[in-house]
């Protein structure tokens, strides 16, 4: 008789967790398998370390294949579910696409960026969900303090030292608690010839920082951020973005090259094709973590609504703290459904919660109890310390010499900013030349132009879950021949002519076949880039079939919203090129700065703005 089979969609913290515990509670009693585009678990709490320069990226990320044994790991995205046949469907990171059987499946695809319909942002912000974005964000903060402090102009040398964090949340709050820290080391190694300093801005909608949080919390990180000049703004987001700044909804305008969108997440849109009873855009489940329509399948963490046993009526918030006790009770629930164990339903109470916010300082209420100061950030250290599975003593190890040695502020160069778009389904994976290109799964939640308040909830980064995308708005289900939906020919976004830009380009246009003398294709000899032909170019090929809509935005979990039984792919584009570098932008090489870049707005910008 053949073992059950058992797939597990993402590896956030409820599906690592899932995964982990059905390891160790069946024991070749079942197969059991793993789908994710990546090879590793995300501890995204400790991120804005990453992006300042206290750990190294692989510090925050464990192995799948090496700490879930017994289980098969799978990498690729969700790209179809049929229920009645019980099959998933998923499309490999070259474009390969196979099948996986199951007998017991669980969703666990997480939460994707969440937009609101403010212009400029999405072409001019960047969002702070996975390690490319922290990369890019570390290396682009240092590029701006080393053109500030070569720039004469103290205009341009102002604007290149301002940072603007939208979203006083959970991690909003501790990048800009971070990235102060970051860019005032720099500059007391390097002054600025004007003699100015770097400026952090955090903006929320939201009456005060945290405010999802204890107040007693809030008003801890609210004194720590300002001792360190951060300019704390409640009650004001953005009102537009621009390549050479923002404005406030307040009527200020603030010169800034640097953007980020910290204003929180929403359900990953994987579940909603499904056709199953939903809450706020995520799949109801009974307090058994169990879909009562449908027994082989369970859901859990951001995309399940499970019942609040400890207040009635209500569900469990979309927080680290909840999707990884989730993970657990789910695996021992689908253990009992094949005979191992029994059931039991899902009930936790928080035990409090941590924000670090650099050096010797942290805001933290653990068992209720509020702590600020050194105190603190012991506390809050010793907590990441238990919660991570894995690199602790990596991670302690790092801790240990960035309190005795200055940090290297180098920038590498590695991630550019058209890899990380704002709107990118996928936030774990930058985009390279000839990936297949994502297309309307990218919804942007209808909002009002201040955004959410809070940003995101606490330990993890998430907001409530927001409502269905309107229509003409960015990011979403965009009306017909608006970028972004499903367009009419000729207009980006869609199946447009020839000669225009998103589609099959003419030769001698950039993103198409260039003609033989234009760079970005295949280099000449004894030029870096690979083992090209001599002055030839030719455009990035583009690998697999273009990607169904897209998601993800907690890291480890497949990103593409899936189909009802039965339900067959729908049809795209036939020869998607995939995303190429921006206009003018040259093909990557050795060289640490992207070129410029062709903004939306008609300006010709530098390319990490």
């Amino acid at each position: 008789m053949s073992r059950p089979r058992i797939v597990i969609v993402g590896a956030g913290f409820a599906g690592y967790r899932t995964a982990r515990t059905l390891s160790r509670l069946t024991r070749h009693q079942a197969d059991i398998t793993l789908l994710n585009p990546t090879d590793y678990f995300l501890y995204l709490p400790l991120l804005p370390q990453v992006a300042a320069g206290i750990l190294e990226p692989r510090r925050v990320t464990v192995s799948l294949s090496g700490s879930l044994p017994r289980v098969r790991l799978v990498l690729g995205e969700a790209d179809g579910i049929d229920l009645d046949a019980h099959t998933l469907r998923y499309t490999g990171p070259e474009g390969g696409e196979g099948t996986l059987p199951f007998d017991r499946l669980v969703l666990a695809a997480g939460s994707v960026n969440k937009l609101l319909p403010i212009p400029g942002v999405a072409e001019h912000a960047h969002g702070f969900r996975g390690l490319p974005e922290a990369l890019y964000l570390r290396d682009h903060v240092t590029r701006q303090v080393e053109l500030a402090a070569a720039a004469r102009d103290r205009e341009e040398c102002a604007a290149r030292c301002t940072f603007v964090v939208v979203g006083a949340g959970y991690t909003g709050t501790e990048v800009a608690a971070h990235g102060a820290m970051y860019t005032d080391a720099q500059v007391r190694r390097h002054p600025m010839r004007t003699g100015m300093r770097p400026r952090w801005m955090l903006l929320d909608v939201a009456p005060r920082v945290l405010p999802e949080m204890d107040e007693r919390l809030s008003v801890t990180a609210d004194r720590v951020l300002r001792q360190r000049g951060v300019d704390v703004r409640m009650g004001t987001s953005v009102k537009e973005a621009t390549h050479d700044g923002v404005v406030l909804t307040d009527g200020t305008t603030v010169g800034t090259r640097t953007l980020v969108w910290c204003v929180g997440v929403r359900p990953d849109p994987l579940v909603e094709s499904l056709g199953l009873p939903m809450e706020s855009g995520r799949l109801l489940v009974d307090p058994h973590l169990q879909v009562p329509s449908r027994p082989e399948l369970f859901a859990c963490g951001d995309v399940a609504a499970v019942p609040d046993l400890t207040r009635p009526g209500e569900f469990t918030p979309m927080t680290a703290q909840h999707a990884w006790r989730h993970g657990k009770v789910c695996a021992q629930n689908v253990a009992a459904s094949l005979g191992i164990g029994e059931r039991r339903p899902y009930r936790h109470r928080d035990l409090g919660f941590v924000v670090d916010l650099g050096g010797a300082k942290a805001a933290a209420n653990p068992l209720g109890l509020p702590m600020s100061g050194p105190a603190a950030g012991a506390v809050t250290r010793g907590y990441h310390l238990a919660a991570m599975p894995g690199n602790r003593v990596r991670v302690a190890a790092d801790w240990v010499l960035d309190a005795v040695l200055p940090r290297q502020a180098v920038q590498l160069g590695l991630v550019r900013s058209w890899s990380v778009p704002l709107e990118s389904a996928s936030p774990e994976v930058a985009r390279v030349p000839g990936r297949p290109e994502q297309r309307d799964g990218d919804a942007v939640p209808a909002g009002g132009p201040a955004g959410a308040p809070g940003g995101d909830t606490p330990d993890q980064r998430p907001d409530p879950p927001g409502g269905e995308p309107a229509k003409q708005q960015p990011g979403g289900e965009a009306a017909k021949n608006q970028p972004g939906g499903e367009s009419a020919k000729q207009q980006s976004g869609g199946e447009p002519a020839k000669n225009q830009s998103g589609g099959e380009p003419a030769r001698n246009q950039p993103g198409g076949e260039p003609a033989k003398p234009q760079p970005g294709g295949e280099p000449a000899k004894n030029q870096p880039g690979g083992e090209p032909a001599k002055n030839q170019s030719q455009a990035p090929r583009a690998t697999g079939k273009p990607r169904p809509p897209g998601k993800s935005g907690r890291p480890g979990k497949a990103r593409k919203p899936t189909r009802a039984a039965g339900a067959s792919r729908s049809a795209g584009p036939g020869a998607d090129p995939g995303p190429e570098p921006p206009e003018n932008q040259p093909a990557p090489g050795p060289d640490i700065a992207p070129g410029p870049v062709k903004r939306t707005d008609g300006r010709t910008a530098e390319g990490d703005s």
